[in-house]
């Protein structure tokens, strides 16, 4: 560990602000949702889009990703279901604009999660799913 690494602080999307041995040690860097995209239709990965019902009928869902509201009863269980259900895989998380997903990420890897990737710019936000015209499915 760098002397003094417990101090500094990284300022992600304007407002998160995470100790750099967070974003440096212990977590895996976010990805674009161009490049979840691709890793989720070559089945790399397993894209988990994390809000509500109701946002997901106002957009769709991006192409390929399982719906699970980080709202809802017994989310971390059945997170760790996907898990199982995919040994190898990575989970990449997608929210609305990429914060949601961060703070997830940031909050399951203090519980031991390490194999959770937030997606740069969500569903909506700038250079996100939709800005980047990636393909939707509608829901339900």
């Amino acid at each position: 560990m760098i002397r003094g690494a417990a101090t500094r602080r990284i300022v992600l999307a304007g407002s998160f602000v995470l100790p750099a041995s967070f974003v440096f040690g212990q977590a895996l860097p976010p990805l674009s949702v161009r490049e979840a995209y691709e890793a989720a239709q070559a089945k790399r990965i397993v894209l988990v889009d994390i809000r509500s019902a109701g946002e997901w009928a106002d957009t769709g869902l991006p192409q390929g990703a399982v719906p699970l509201d980080v709202d809802a009863t017994a989310f971390e269980v059945r997170l760790a279901g996907l898990r199982l259900d995919n040994p190898g895989k990575r989970i990449v998380l997608i929210d609305r604009t990429g914060a949601q997903a961060m703070a997830t990420v940031q909050k399951l890897a203090g519980r031991g999660w390490r194999d959770l990737v937030p997606v740069r710019g969500g569903v909506l936000g700038p250079g996100g799913w939709l800005a980047e015209k990636l393909p939707v499915t509608a829901y339900p």
